[in-house]
């Protein structure tokens, strides 16, 4: 059984699109393009490109997330995994690639739920996303058809 599954960050997109075209506003109504601007439009557009969605995939016994354009991945062998549970992330948790120390790694581009990762090595990785329950019953399915 293969997964396949792309959630969009609607307020990472919005939120950096609105303060890319602040940051391109301003010299207009300054009259010229300082260099610090314009270096970030360029952090702001790299942003965008990189974190806009979390893309998580199942495929050949593969755990694979990517965010945005697919330079930030991360592919965990699902034969390391001990246990997979839906759980929800505290607010403050945030988005993006977070350490939540003595506790786990976060990939998270949008809400507050996701699935927990328990990994044969006592470490744990929560990906967020929108379909936790659907996701947790792919991991597990695939595990026992690889065994």
């Amino acid at each position: 059984m293969e997964y396949r599954h792309t959630q969009f960050g609607h307020v990472i997109f919005i939120g950096l699109s609105f303060t890319m075209m602040a940051v391109f506003i301003i010299p207009i109504a300054l009259g010229f393009f300082p260099p610090a601007l314009f270096v970030a439009l360029v952090f702001l557009a790299i942003s965008v490109a990189l974190f806009y969605s979390l893309n998580v995939e199942i495929s050949h016994n593969v755990l694979v997330c990517s965010f945005g354009i697919g330079l930030i991945r991360k592919q965990i062998p699902l034969s390391d995994i001990q246990e997979v549970r839906a759980v929800k992330n505290p607010w403050i948790a945030g988005w993006g690639i977070r350490w939540m120390p003595g506790q786990y790694w976060l990939w998270n581009v949008s809400g507050l739920r996701a699935v927990e990762l328990l990994m044969k090595n006592g470490t744990r990785f929560r990906i967020g996303t929108d379909e936790p329950e659907i996701l947790v019953h792919a991991i597990q399915a695939n595990k026992l058809s690889a065994t």
